[in-house]
This record gives C-alpha cells, structure tokens and sequence, in this order.
C-alpha cells in the first residue's frame, strides 16, 4: 500500500499574510488561491492550504525536514525577521538550537501561534 499526505488545511486570521509568512521564511511561493484557500506546495508534493477564520486558532505543530545548507538560509531568515526561537518544542531553550539525532533544529511561531519546526535529521534517526 501506497499512502503519502497530499495536503493539510492549516486555520489563520489572515490567510493571505499567514501563508506569505511561511513562504517567505522557507523560501517558497504561495500559489495561486484556489476556492477559500492560500495554499502552499512544499517541494514533496504536499500543500498547506491556509484558510480564514474568525474563531479561536488551536495551535497546530508542523515539522519541516530540510537540509544542512537550507537550514542555514532558513534559519538566519528567523534571525533576521527578529523572531523567537527554541531548541524544543515547548519553548523552554529560547535562543538555541538543538542537536538531535546528530543534526539541528530549531522551533519557532507563525502570527496564529503555530508551532513551526525545521529540522535536519528526522527524529530517530540515530548520529
């Protein structure tokens, strides 16, 4: 069996600015709107389809694998946006990394509270 994640529905108060924002920091494009949502494709296929809402926004955890050269590219753009960063998920090492698995990651906050992660080792991965 053949199961890959094709998109998720990710909840804002401003669509627009908040998929700008990921795109910016990950260095992708929001694509074109498409119905109620501002979606944008991440380079495996899968899309973050930013959708309005008035409502109170649970925060959601969404982890990025990526590369030791585009975690530097995406890692100083955290810096330089002046954005908090954390070694772990619930915001106890501010202004670290982390190390695990013999990589690096770091955790850090859209505007709707979202926790963003990147990472360069998938958990678990041993090094």
């Amino acid at each position: 069996m053949t199961v890959h994640l094709n998109h998720t529905i990710v909840a804002a108060h401003d669509k627009n600015a908040s998929a700008r924002f990921l795109a910016d920091i990950l260095g992708l494009k929001v694509s074109p709107e498409w119905g109620p949502f501002a979606p944008i494709e991440i380079p495996n296929g899968v899309t973050l389809d930013y959708i309005d809402t008035a409502d109170a926004i649970t925060p959601q955890h969404y982890a990025f694998l990526v590369s030791e050269d585009d975690f530097d590219t995406i890692f100083a753009r955290v810096r330089e946006a002046g954005l908090t960063y954390w070694a772990d998920p619930f915001h106890r090492r501010s202004g670290e990394i982390n190390r695990n698995d013999g990589g690096r990651g770091a955790y850090f906050d859209d505007p709707n509270g979202h926790n963003l992660e990147i990472l360069t080792r998938p958990y678990g991965s041993g090094g």
